[in-house]
């Protein structure tokens, strides 16, 4: 599946939110092509970990890209950057407003040159209102988000342990750009589009903003319980915990049925949802019962059989030997010369069967200098150490 071949990417973005985004085109076929700052991009040194020079979080989200270093506070440079831009089909940045414009390559100098171009723009907060020229990390599109505000225990707030804003943010920004391509074919003109972290935060918040709107419930946070359904969260086991989902009347009996538990069954406190809702604690002290003298993995065997859904809490190191982990090809190798086992998940999707891969491995900062200016027919500026090389 290479449903972008023969789309070329100028992407000037850095750090997780945009690369991913750009990830996901190389990854449909795309030709991206990274730009990076002199040194390369700062999230080539979010490390440890790091695997070969690069830390781990930037190999994460530029496989299939090839890079080119310029420094665009040079007229010589920008040129070149004008030239990539003349043969592409999308440019992305993630730069804070106003830097882009700064810099020459903002989106109506641009578009005007390029009418055909989709621009587009990943920010911290959007694309306006009052706090539209502010930076922003993941963690911070969280908290403002309210997303810090209902996860973690009721007296301990934590931050979703990836980063959720980011990684959404790039998948908003891929479809988006995607929308617009099949929009250009229609009618043969480009777009700016806009992805924002906060606003990604905010959709994620979606039945949360819902329930206020209703009734004002502002929500709380509930571990890894759900403040609507019960029992529906973690349970103690003998060697672990284990998520319990008895979503449903029916669901609920089932799992009373799995572990002995008669008494809980027939108990007029908890014989619809929302009974059971209101008497959680009880509940759940009831069934632990049970669960704390069994291992987790009899829990996990016994629950399924009974058609009760269930799963253990896995650390990462048990996810990548979960046999589920490698079925169908999810992990795919990108070996690279300081890195010859480097491989890691594709996108989740599959088509026909088959998956959407990018073979070229993350690529060293400036690595294809030379090769895209001859593509461009430019004289080669002034090489660097190897891997480091830089267009003038």
């Amino acid at each position: 599946m290479r449903p972008l071949d023969g789309i070329r990417v100028v992407d000037l973005s850095q750090n997780l939110a945009g690369p991913f985004c750009t990830q996901i085109l190389a990854d449909l076929g795309a030709d991206v092509i990274k730009v990076e700052p002199p040194g390369g991009d700062p999230a080539r040194d979010w490390a440890p970990p790091q695997w070969g020079g690069d830390g781990t979080m930037f190999l994460s989200v530029n496989r299939g890209k090839r890079s080119i270093t310029l420094d665009l506070k040079r007229d010589d440079a920008r040129a070149v950057l004008d030239a990539l831009v003349a043969r592409a089909d999308i440019f992305v940045e993630s730069f804070r407003r106003g830097t882009a414009e700064r810099l020459g390559c903002g989106p109506e100098a641009l578009r005007a040159r390029h009418p055909a171009l989709i621009y587009c723009s990943v920010r911290a907060y959007g694309a306006d209102g009052p706090l539209a020229d502010l930076p922003g990390y993941d963690a911070l599109a969280q908290a403002h988000g309210g997303l810090i505000s209902v996860t973690g225990q009721p007296d301990a707030p934590a931050r979703v342990g990836t980063s959720v804003v980011d990684y959404g943010t790039g998948t908003w920004a891929a479809l988006a750009i995607l929308a617009a391509l099949r929009e250009r074919d229609r009618t043969g003109q480009g777009n700016h589009v806009v992805a924002a972290l906060y606003e990604t935060a905010i959709s994620y918040n979606a039945y949360h903003l819902m329930g206020y709107f209703a009734d004002g419930t502002v929500p709380e946070r509930h571990g890894t319980g759900f403040p609507a359904i019960a029992p529906y969260g973690a349970f103690a086991a003998a060697d672990g915990e284990l998520m319990i989902a008895g979503a449903n009347d029916a669901l609920f009996q089932k799992l009373c049925r799995a572990l002995g538990l008669d008494d809980v069954a027939r108990d007029p406190r908890w014989q619809s949802n929302q009974q059971r809702v209101a008497e959680k604690s009880a509940l759940r002290a009831a069934i632990e019962r049970v669960t704390r003298q069994l291992p987790v993995a009899t829990l996990e065997a016994r629950l399924r059989a009974a058609g009760v859904p269930c799963a253990a809490i896995r650390s990462i190191d048990q996810v990548a030997s979960e046999p589920q982990t490698s079925a169908g090809g999810l992990l795919h190798a990108t070996p690279r010369d300081d890195a010859p086992e480097l491989r890691g998940p594709l996108p989740p999707l599959r088509w026909d069967g088959a998956r959407a891969a990018a073979d070229r491995p993350p690529p060293h900062a400036g690595q294809h200098t030379r090769e895209i200016l001859e593509e461009l027919g430019l004289t080669y500026g002034i090489p660097g150490e190897p891997g480091e090389e830089r267009a003038s």
